[in-house]
């Protein structure tokens, strides 16, 4: 098994910058490929954001965050982080990152654990 927690969620003001950290635990070796971001927003579904392999050197990003999002990983602290610049109303929503072994790491549906989620608001 694997346990998933985020933080660093809060409330911003549009064009702000935020981090999101994933600390990741458990059985990490046997189950985790990649680790992604995803959220969603009141009244929508969730959506990709950001993914990245264990080892770093496979990324992915959503077309609509891909010129104001980085993802690395900081593997003594089995931890994920998800920086943001430029943030917009549209990125405001609940996110969760989450683990899977599948090289498919933009797909939702092949994510097998995944954490409670972080609150971001952004106002303007």
């Amino acid at each position: 098994q694997v346990q998933l927690l985020e933080s660093g969620g809060g409330s911003v003001q549009a064009g702000d910058s935020l981090k999101l950290s994933c600390v990741v635990s458990g059985d990490i070796d046997a189950n985790v490929y990649g680790v992604g971001w995803f959220r969603q927003a009141p009244g929508k579904e969730r959506e990709f954001v950001a993914a990245i392999n264990w080892s770093g050197g496979h990324q992915d990003f959503a077309e609509s965050v891909k010129s104001r999002v980085t993802i690395s990983t900081d593997k003594p602290q089995n931890t994920i982080i998800l920086q943001m610049t430029g943030l917009e109303s549209d990125d405001a929503g609940v996110y969760y990152c989450a683990a899977t072994r599948s090289m498919l790491i933009n797909v939702a549906t092949f994510y097998d654990f995944w954490g409670q989620g972080t609150q971001v608001t952004v106002s303007s």
